[in-house]
């Protein structure tokens, strides 16, 4: 494994949900219980607009959603890949492919070689590996908020594992009792164009607490959560991004897994379940197929039509993290209606929460892609 970064994370890092699904699909490599351990599980959830409360209903019979911290993920699943006798190379940034009808050879930014019988392009929303096996292929595109994270002082009076979605007057958030005491909380700031990383990290964090304070001041709880909350402790994630349907999966000996391929909107809740998915799926194609062609078309088939699905969902769902003030004016009454009728846990969450895959099933032959 070559990592672009050029050493492991450190620190807490911000959060990330893992859905049922996902915990299965960790659960099959033997990762589950390393990348759950501190894990905060959310029973319930609920919807704020305005001065109404509602509570979401959920799907019965299956394990909570698991909120974690990105560094302890990405460290429990380094530490099993490294036992597991993975070399793992740190401060190796692609730059190019070259391949042969029995290889493929990456090209390093440190003028550094490796090759290998193929390539698989886990590098994340912007990847380098999509754009190598087509250089047309769609970018990510800006779904119109920044992203912020961190850890109040001000305790909500909601029952511990309760998360709650919010829209305030001006914008998105949510929060969730931290089982240590306090709140965590997160921020949708509407922003008309995208900030790299880089950018929105150097404007400084006492700097963006001042203007979420002006977008959300007027909200309670925000404006509590946001004055006790050190700004220093601000996670800054920058645009948030999601990846349009990508015609090409796969070329030859590279093929595509995780966001690089299928980076649905945060509201999913499935982002991170998807990509684990996804890899143990290219896995099982690889395992049973006997050429690289067949095993990546199979892959493909098993994986567009799920994936597509959830992100075409969650898109729809983005669209009201912004509202104007029409939107916002008729919101109460329409998530009221959904509530009761479109809100269907089964229907909405049982087919991804209650997908499993199963490892020793052979995969016989390649499915054609929807």
């Amino acid at each position: 494994m070559y990592e672009a970064y050029p050493s492991i994370t450190d620190g807490p890092g911000g959060t990330l949900a893992l859905a049922p699904n996902g915990v299965a699909a960790l659960r099959l490599v033997g990762a589950d219980e390393a990348v759950t351990a501190g894990a905060t599980p959310i029973e319930h959830t609920a919807m704020v607009i305005g001065r109404g409360r509602i509570d979401l209903p959920s799907l019965a019979g299956v394990p909570p959603l698991r909120v974690v911290h990105r560094n302890d993920v990405h460290r429990a699943l380094h530490e099993r890949a490294t036992a597991a006798g993975l070399p793992i190379e740190h401060g190796r940034r692609l730059v190019a492919v070259h391949q042969t009808g029995t290889g493929v050879t990456a090209e390093f930014a440190d003028g550094g070689t490796a090759s290998a019988d193929i390539l698989v392009g886990a590098d994340g929303i912007h990847s380098t590996v999509r754009r190598i096996i087509d250089p047309n292929a769609p970018q990510p595109r800006h779904t119109g908020v920044l992203g912020f994270e961190s850890v109040a002082a001000h305790r909500v009076d909601v029952p511990a594992g309760t998360m709650t979605f919010t829209f305030g007057a001006g914008g998105y958030y949510l929060y969730w009792p931290e089982p240590g005491g306090g709140t965590r909380w997160g921020v949708n700031l509407p922003q008309d164009r995208p900030m790299s990383l880089t950018e929105a990290r150097a404007v400084p964090a006492r700097e963006w607490t001042r203007r979420l304070l002006a977008a959300y001041g007027a909200d309670d709880p925000a404006r509590d959560l946001l004055r006790t909350s050190d700004p220093d402790a601000l996670q800054v994630s920058g645009s948030l991004h999601i990846m349009p349907p990508v015609p090409h999966w796969h070329r030859d000996r590279m093929v595509l897994v995780g966001d690089a391929v299928h980076a649905p909107s945060n509201s999913s809740g499935q982002g991170a379940s998807l990509a684990v998915e996804s890899a143990v799926q290219l896995a099982r194609c690889l395992r049973d197929l006997p050429d690289v062609r067949s095993a990546f078309e199979a892959y493909e088939g098993l994986r567009r039509t799920r994936v597509e699905a959830i992100a075409a969902r969650a898109a729809k769902i983005n669209r009201t993290k912004a509202p104007g003030p029409l939107a916002r004016a008729v919101l109460p009454v329409l998530m009221r209606v959904m509530a009761k009728t479109a809100m269907n846990p089964e229907k909405t969450l049982g087919p991804q929460q209650r997908y499993t895959i199963d490892w020793a099933a052979p995969v016989s032959e390649p499915t054609v892609p929807a």
